[in-house]
C-alpha cells in the first residue's frame, strides 16, 4: 500500500535552542534558520513569543522574525502561549501559531502552573484571535506516552486532551514524546485509538530520542498507519527542561535518511541540513545530538 510523502516540520530553532543551557546569539539563530530555510523543508518553528523570564532563550525571537530570509513557500511558525504573546507573534508576521498543553497533569503543572483544563482555557482566546485573521494553527499534546512524574500515559487521557482541543477549532495536533520512551508497540496502541476520533492528515508526531526508538516508531506510524506529519531538529539539538533526563529531539537527518530509505520522498536535502547543523557547533557544541564539537 502506498503511503503520503512525509511532511517534515523542523522545530530545531525553537525546541532546541531554548533547552540549551546558554543564549545562542542573535545572528548564529538567524543563520541556522536561513541554512534551513534552503534544505527543501516546508516549516521551520523559528522562535517562540513566551515570558522572556521564563524562557530566556527565545527573548530575541521577534529579532529572529525580523531579520530571517524568508523563503517563499516556507511556513515560519511560532508558539505562543497567551493572548501578550499573539500580539508580537502576529506583529513579527508569523505564518502559524502554535499553542500547546499536555496530556499529564503533574507535567502540566510543573511546565505551566495549569490543570490540563485551565492551559485548555488560557488558550481559548488565542485560538479565536487566529481564526479571526486567518492563520493556521497548531497544538501540542506533551507528553503522551510517559510523563517524568507521572509515568506511562493511557492512551484515553490523550484522546481526550486531544478532543477537547478539536472542540476549540484546532485541527492539527503535534502530539509529543516529550521524555522519548515510547516504543513502537505504544505508538500503535495510541494511533490505534487516537485515528478514530482524530483525522490522519491532522496528527504530526513529536518525538525525542533518548532510548534511540524515535526513528523506528516514526516509522512503524507512517508505514502501518499513514501518519505522515512528523516534528524533527536538525542537529538532534534539544531536550526538555522540564523533563528531566531527556535527551534531543530526533534528528531531522536521521527521519529524512529512514524515510528516504523507505520510499517516502521528503523533498528535503540532507547535506543541507547537515550544513546548518554546522552552524550551531560553537555555541551548541556536545549538546547536539548528531554533530560533536
Amino acid at each position: 500500500m502506498s503511503r503520503p510523502a512525509p511532511r517534515l516540520v523542523e522545530v530545531g530553532p525553537r525546541d532546541g535552542l531554548q533547552s540549551l543551557p546558554g543564549v545562542v546569539p542573535l545572528e548564529a539563530k538567524v543563520a541556522f534558520v536561513d541554512a534551513l530555510s534552503l534544505s527543501g523543508l516546508s516549516e521551520i518553528e523559528a522562535g517562540a513569543f513566551v515570558s522572556p523570564k521564563a524562557v530566556p532563550q527565545m527573548a530575541d525571537s521577534e529579532k529572529v522574525f525580523a531579520q530571517i530570509t524568508r523563503k517563499p513557500g516556507v511556513i515560519y511558525s511560532a508558539l505562543v502561549p497567551n493572548e501578550k504573546g499573539l500580539e508580537r507573534a502576529l506583529a513579527a508576521k508569523i505564518g502559524k501559531a502554535a499553542v500547546f498543553t499536555a496530556a499529564s497533569e503533574p507535567f502540566n503543572q510543573t511546565h505551566i502552573h495549569a490543570t490540563i483544563a485551565e492551559s485548555i482555557e488560557r488558550v481559548r482566546p488565542v485560538v479565536a484571535k487566529v481564526k479571526t485573521v486567518g492563520l493556521p494553527l497548531r497544538a501540542y499534546i506533551s507528553t503522551a506516552f510517559w510523563c517524568p512524574f507521572d509515568g506511562q500515559i493511557a492512551p484515553k487521557k490523550v484522546v481526550e486532551v486531544a478532543r477537547r482541543l478539536q472542540g476549540l477549532g484546532i485541527n492539527e495536533l503535534s502530539i509529543g514524546d516529550t521524555i522519548g520512551k515510547a516504543s513502537p508497540d505504544e505508538v500503535r496502541r495510541l494511533l490505534d485509538e487516537l485515528l478514530k476520533s482524530v483525522p490522519v492528515e491532522q496528527i504530526f508526531l513529536h518525538f525525542h530520542d533518548t532510548y534511540g526508538k524515535a526513528v523506528a516508531n516514526a516509522l512503524a506510524a507512517w508505514s502501518e498507519f499513514g501518519v505522515y506529519g512528523f516534528d524533527a531538529s536538525t542537529g538532534g539539538v534539544g531536550g526538555c527542561p522540564y523533563a528531566p533526563g531527556a535527551s534531543g529531539n530526533v534528528a531531522m537527518e536521521d527521519l529524512v535518511s529512514a524515510f528516504e530509505s523507505a520510499g517516502g520522498r521528503t523533498g528535503v536535502d540532507a547535506a543541507k541540513l547537515k550544513a546548518a547543523a554546522a552552524l550551531l557547533v560553537p555555541h551548541a557544541g556536545p549538546r547536539l545530538g548528531k554533530i560533536s564539537a
